[in-house]
């Protein structure tokens, strides 16, 4: 009888597969494992949110600039306005060609040979800039979701090792002694789907909306250098 208690309160503890318990009763690589792969789901999905709300305001910031930079208000106006501190990509290409600009035509020493290189050079540096600010950080999502399944499976072979040899040692095959060592092992993996298939799904979807705002940045200083070009053969 007291063998029977004894063999009862075995099972029922080793048929403990709620989460926590498999976390607590892993190798302590499976554990290393489970735990960068949550610090790496945490971390994307922060990127995740930070990028949304990044080019959900600088999408309606630029179209705010746009309405302005073609209502027909002066440039010079538009320039004093945004000079102090450009607040999002568009402004910042508008601010640095025009400070090129009135630096070439202001002052005792005018500099005008070479401006439409400057102009460009000055575009191409600011928009290479900002091209770059809205793609900071994508490149980790990209990591996760291609690296996390992999992480996952190494933890998944490493603790169904360990499950093995347990096995091996207690002499004992029985599902209830076998089962919480596999789903163990299998945690892990799991854990790394939850990582990687957001993290992916993401990447896809802001690395998308990143070269469509690229491309919208790229568009404007491109109309903007032929309008300063066509002010400049007026002067001139």
């Amino acid at each position: 009888m007291p063998n029977e208690v004894v063999q009862t309160a075995l099972a029922n503890a080793t048929t403990d597969v709620s989460l926590m318990t498999l976390f607590m009763q892993a190798h302590i690589v499976v554990k290393l494992v489970m735990v960068g792969l949550m610090a790496a789901s945490v971390w994307s999905w922060a990127i995740i949110i930070d990028k949304s709300l990044l080019y959900t305001r600088t999408k309606r910031q630029m179209d705010r600039f746009e309405k302005v930079f073609w209502s027909g208000q002066s440039l010079e106006d538009l320039y004093q306005t945004l000079s102090g501190r450009p607040n999002h990509a568009m402004a910042a290409l508008f601010v640095a060609a025009m400070r090129e600009w009135k630096r070439s035509f202001e002052g005792q020493a005018r500099s005008v040979a070479g401006l439409p290189a400057r102009l460009e050079k000055v575009l191409d540096v600011t928009l290479s800039r900002e091209v770059d600010r809205l793609e900071k950080r994508l490149l980790f999502l990209a990591t996760v979701g291609s690296a996390a399944p992999f992480v996952g499976l190494f933890g998944t072979v490493w603790g169904i090792m360990s499950a093995f040899q347990g096995i091996a040692a207690s002499k004992n095959t029985s599902l209830a002694v076998v089962a919480p060592g596999i789903a163990e092992a299998l945690f892990a993996t799991a854990i790394g789907l939850v990582a990687a298939i957001p993290a992916v799904i993401a990447y896809n979807k802001l690395a998308s909306i990143a070269s469509q705002h690229a491309m919208r940045l790229e568009g404007f200083a491109d109309e903007f250098s032929a309008i300063l070009s066509r002010l400049m053969d007026e002067r001139g």
